[in-house]
């Protein structure tokens, strides 16, 4: 692919594959370990960094960190600091992480279907 930065592809890139560019940008904002579970592990509700921690009990501090600030710098999902003592700070998904969610439910349907038989 013909990414050039963490803001987007290169004009020519997306003026040549424009049939493409669609599935390049959704797998861009998607690439990462966990980022399809924590989409999916906030699709009904809100939930704190703590809750997802324990969701991806495998997932390690940094990693989490991470994932979760590239999900918000591409407007997936939102970060709400509540003001108080201990802060509170939950995540939550956007109009556009909910767009998302009926390509993570027909992944896990897929899975379901095809995965155990392999």
């Amino acid at each position: 692919m013909s990414r050039i930065c963490k803001d987007g592809f290169e004009r020519e890139f997306i003026e040549e594959k424009k049939e493409m560019y669609g599935i390049a940008y959704t797998q861009n904002i998607l690439s990462g370990r966990w980022k399809y579970l924590i989409l999916w592990f906030l699709k009904t509700k809100e939930h704190r960094y703590s809750e997802i921690k324990a969701f991806l009990w495998d997932i390690s501090q940094g990693s989490l960190t991470k994932q979760l600030r590239e999900l918000e710098t591409d407007g997936l999902i939102k970060r709400e600091v509540f003001p108080e003592v201990p802060p509170r700070v939950e995540y939550s998904l956007t109009s556009k992480g909910e767009a998302l969610i009926p390509i993570i439910d027909l992944m896990e349907e897929f899975g379901k279907k095809f995965g155990e038989k392999e």
